[in-house]
């Protein structure tokens, strides 16, 4: 969970921005999650110590922090960061907000940066309609023991990737891609080959019998 969205300063196409999780294990989860949060080592990336390090330009991050604004301001509940670390650069601490709602600029928006937000479910169902209640569809990952339970999220998550107790993981060999405002064709395996070239059809009559009459449906 960590990595998949603080790995890159969270800009990254696959950054897992959204977390569901189930309600009956919400809080201790949190709890858990903040604590691995307020760990990783912000810094230089040229330092191999360094876990995270800045956004990319300023105006990232100006975005990034009114975004977060906007989002506490409508009912979200700051669990730790929105803040900026001391020094110089475009620093922004990992940020770990509970949304309470999908409605939040925080859920909606594709913010490219160290922010979390949480929502939580108490059915299969209302996770599955969480997760599809996105113009995006890039990637996603299911947690779960149960196998049947990963076949059907797998099956009916509207993303062109589902990782399933793992997250990140790419290979040449498998066709990468999204849905909806995530892009179009896809790059990986096959489908790679066939975005690069482009089909024909031919027809030949190699009949020596006059062309016949073409309003005659044949």
């Amino acid at each position: 969970m960590v990595a998949g969205i603080f790995a890159a300063t969270g800009q990254s196409c696959v950054a897992g921005s959204r977390l569901l999780v189930e309600r009956s294990v919400k809080d201790e989860f949190l709890a858990r999650l903040k604590r691995k949060a307020e760990a990783i080592r912000i810094g230089d990336p040229q330092d191999p110590a360094t876990e995270m390090g800045p956004l990319a330009t300023l105006r990232q991050r100006d975005w990034i922090e009114k975004v977060v604004a906007e989002s506490l301001a409508a009912g979200g509940m700051l669990v730790t960061g929105g803040t900026r670390p001391a020094g110089s650069g475009f620093y922004y601490a990992p940020t770990i907000i509970d949304a309470g709602g999908s409605d939040l600029p925080c859920v909606r928006e594709e913010l490219f940066g160290p922010v979390l937000s949480v929502l939580a479910f108490d059915t299969e169902a209302q996770a599955l309609a969480l997760a599809n209640d996105t113009p995006f569809g890039l990637a996603s990952g299911v947690f779960t023991s149960n196998l049947a339970r990963a076949h059907r999220m797998a099956r009916d998550i509207r993303a062109g990737v589902v990782w399933v107790n793992t997250y990140r993981v790419v290979s040449p060999l498998v066709p990468f891609g999204g849905y909806g405002l995530s892009g179009l064709g896809r790059e990986g395996g096959l489908d790679t080959i066939r975005d690069y070239t482009r089909s024909k059809s031919v027809w030949i009559n190699t009949s020596d019998e006059p062309i016949p009459d073409p309003f005659v449906m044949r």
